[in-house]
């Protein structure tokens, strides 16, 4: 019971981050390249590993603190409740970068990500410091997207008759 518990809950991320780069699979690889992109944008071929390993490692820690509270209790609601906002604004972000090319709104829903995700780690550090711990490079992360949002954004126009 507790082995499928933990592959749950760690699952959970991977499973939407899926779910995202199978809906946006053909703007990624045909629109995408089209775009004028910084000089300092990591190799594409990192992301998939970057994201996997990243949403493993928030999704463990998701987990010690639902373990730590002792399940969905009264407890838990703040803690991951910010987490499944911030999960939930993650998984908006490739449809709304990719799917519907609306790169101004793909970066307030960065900002947002950023923020929840700060947000669920303070939450956390009372609970598991482990956990906290686990989401650090995915902030640290997220810091790297949100720049690259960015300039992306100002350096690609959004067409007026899209």
């Amino acid at each position: 019971q507790k082995m499928w518990t933990v592959l749950g809950i760690t699952s959970l991320p991977l499973i939407g981050g899926a779910l995202d780069t199978y809906a946006v699979r053909h703007e990624v690889s045909d629109w995408y390249p089209t775009l004028k992109k910084p000089w300092w944008q990591p190799p594409p071929q990192a992301f998939p590993y970057v994201w996997t390993s990243l949403y493993t490692a928030m999704g463990y820690g998701s987990y010690l603190v639902y373990e730590e509270l002792g399940g969905f209790t009264e407890d838990a609601v703040v803690p991951l409740g910010l987490y499944g906002l911030q999960l939930a604004l993650n998984w908006s972000w490739p449809l709304l970068f990719f799917g519907a090319h609306k790169l101004k709104w793909a970066f307030v829903d960065v900002i947002l990500v950023a923020v929840t995700a700060v947000a669920t780690m303070v939450s956390w550090y009372p609970i598991s410091r482990t956990a906290l711990l686990l989401m650090v490079p995915y902030v640290s992360w997220l810091g790297i997207l949100t720049s690259l949002n960015y300039c992306i954004w100002r350096d690609n126009p959004e067409k007026k008759n899209k």
